[in-house]
């Protein structure tokens, strides 16, 4: 019997279905009454004999040589890289890659720990060989991430992307948003002390500071909006309806620091708290309306009074200064006389000369008139 065996080859050989030996290339006779039986291997491959252990032909040293050997535990896989390129997912078991033509390294993964490890390139994690053995996670730049393995908690994740492995191992990941959010508290209604309703509508804004803590609170949102109300309640119910529409800018500073004091317990921090509106009932609408108008009547009348005083004050000191000054008299005199021909125009009347003239004749005579001056009386 002749036997070749080609470069990317080797020859297992059989006698009496017993392994005996690896053949390397080259041309090979054998007796047909020696029961001898040659198995051509292809190194390409793994070292796979149908029918047969694995552990058989591991105890021949010189095949050993070359071989490249792995054992997969039951908790474990393996990524099988040929020529620095990964070629394929190892499940539980034992292999040997022929080492003749491809260099062959393996990455052991220990899945009862499901965070990826370190030594294994990030771009492995995309291959497609991986997709069924891999779970990715993704936090956003405003999110934190809580990790659970079986449902006790290990570790904060700031953002980015992070890999787990499928095992015998639970993995889950929440996520926390970290950005600012706010709470409207609209239409609440509250009776003052003096029993008058008012609706009111609040605004809260808050972050979240301690994400472990708030994912203790089950619906944290409802819980907040009502822990809201029942301050703003607390703080409306002990004044008068007058009073607290004086303090209606303190409400806001005080919700605030009782928020903060609670807000504590719960992992969140209050940034702002304000009113924004306040709802009165249509007849303390009219009420209201009726005395703000008595008060700006009253104001406004006030104000008409002290003008007409003060104006009375003004023509009597005028009056006084003419008095004293007969050329401040005569310049009085000379304006009003100005107003008047600045709107009745030049007008001529029976007699001599027209009525600007007139005038001035008048004005002139009576300030050439004895009588008629001040000065002339004492």
């Amino acid at each position: 019997m002749k036997v070749i065996i080609k470069n990317d080859e080797r020859g297992l050989l059989f006698r009496n279905g017993n392994y005996m030996k690896c053949l390397k290339p080259g041309t090979y006779r054998f007796s047909s009454f020696g029961n001898s039986t040659v198995i051509l291997a292809n190194v390409n491959d793994a070292l796979s004999v149908a029918d047969k252990n694995i552990n058989i032909f591991l105890k021949d040293q010189e095949l050993l040589k070359e071989l490249s050997v792995i054992d997969v535990q039951d908790h474990e896989i393996a990524l099988h890289y040929e020529d620095w390129k990964l070629a394929e997912v190892l499940k539980p078991g034992k292999y040997a890659f022929w080492n003749v033509l491809k260099k062959h390294d393996f990455i052991v993964v220990d899945t009862r720990n499901p965070e990826a490890i370190p030594d294994i390139d990030i771009s492995s994690y995309t291959n497609p060989k991986l997709e069924k053995y891999l779970e990715c996670h993704d936090i956003e730049s405003y999110e934190k991430g809580l990790l659970y393995y079986n449902n006790v908690f290990q570790k904060i994740l700031e953002p980015g992307r992070y890999y787990f492995w499928k095992g015998p191992v639970h993995v889950d990941l929440v996520k926390v948003d970290m950005r600012q959010q706010q709470i409207d508290v609209t239409e609440q209604e509250v009776m003052t002390e003096d029993k008058v309703n008012v609706k009111l509508n609040f605004v809260c804004q808050y972050r979240v500071v301690d994400p472990l803590k708030v994912v203790e609170v089950r619906s944290l949102e409802e819980q907040l909006n009502i822990l809201v109300q029942m301050i703003v309640r607390d703080f409306v119910g002990i004044l008068k309806l007058d009073d607290f529409l004086m303090k209606k800018q303190e409400i806001g500073l005080y919700v605030l620091k009782q928020l903060n004091e609670k807000g504590e317990d719960i992992g969140v921090e209050f940034v702002y708290a304000g009113l924004k509106d306040v709802i009165l009932p249509s007849y303390i609408k009219e009420v209201l309306n009726t005395v703000v108008i008595a008060e700006k009547r009253a104001l406004a009348n006030n104000i008409a009074r002290r003008e007409e005083v003060a104006s009375t004050k003004t023509l009597l000191n005028t009056a006084k200064l003419m008095e004293e000054n007969q050329t401040l008299y005569r310049l009085k005199e000379l304006e009003y006389l100005e107003k008047i021909c600045d709107k009745i125009g030049n007008i001529s009347l029976t007699g001599s000369g027209s009525l600007l003239e007139q005038l001035n004749t008048l004005l002139a005579k009576r300030i050439s008139d004895p009588v008629d001056d001040p000065s002339a009386k004492n």
